[in-house]
């Protein structure tokens, strides 16, 4: 082999489209773009969403629902998560290091999912009706 006789492969190199060039080229006059309308026009087209000044579904569709941003900073632990960390004091930072709730939580809740045998005492976490009461029945506090 040599040098000098290295080719691209077939169909690599192709030439490129060139319009508006005159009747032989096969794309003179319009150069493909058709007659007339928007789209043969230069700068001539429409934004993302626009359906010809009828009004856009986007417009059409009632606005429903919301979701708070607030919402990445609660957090909840369950009963038989309590049970399986272990610990006499539960705060924030204990189920933070233990990776029971995220590292952005601000506020967390005790659900009443699982069960609890052992007593644990809870430091500045809510807990919900159910939950306090069965962390009160297993000799636990909620402070």
């Amino acid at each position: 082999m040599e040098l000098n006789a290295i080719t691209p492969g077939a169909g690599a190199k192709h030439a490129k489209r060139r319009v508006g060039r005159g009747i032989g080229s096969g794309l003179g006059k319009t150069a493909g773009r058709g007659h007339k309308g928007q789209k043969s026009r230069s700068g001539g087209y429409h934004k993302v969403g626009f359906e010809g000044g009828q009004m856009p579904l986007q417009r059409r569709l009632p606005k429903r629902g919301f979701k708070s941003h607030q919402l990445q900073f609660n957090d909840e632990v369950t009963l038989a998560a309590l049970e399986q960390l272990g610990l006499a004091e539960v705060d924030l930072l204990a189920l933070k290091t233990a990776g029971l709730v995220s590292q952005l939580a601000k506020t967390v809740k005790v659900i009443k999912t699982g069960e609890l045998t052992r007593a644990v005492k809870l430091n500045g976490i809510g807990a919900t009706a159910g939950a306090k009461a069965a962390i009160e029945a297993a000799g636990g506090a909620v402070a």
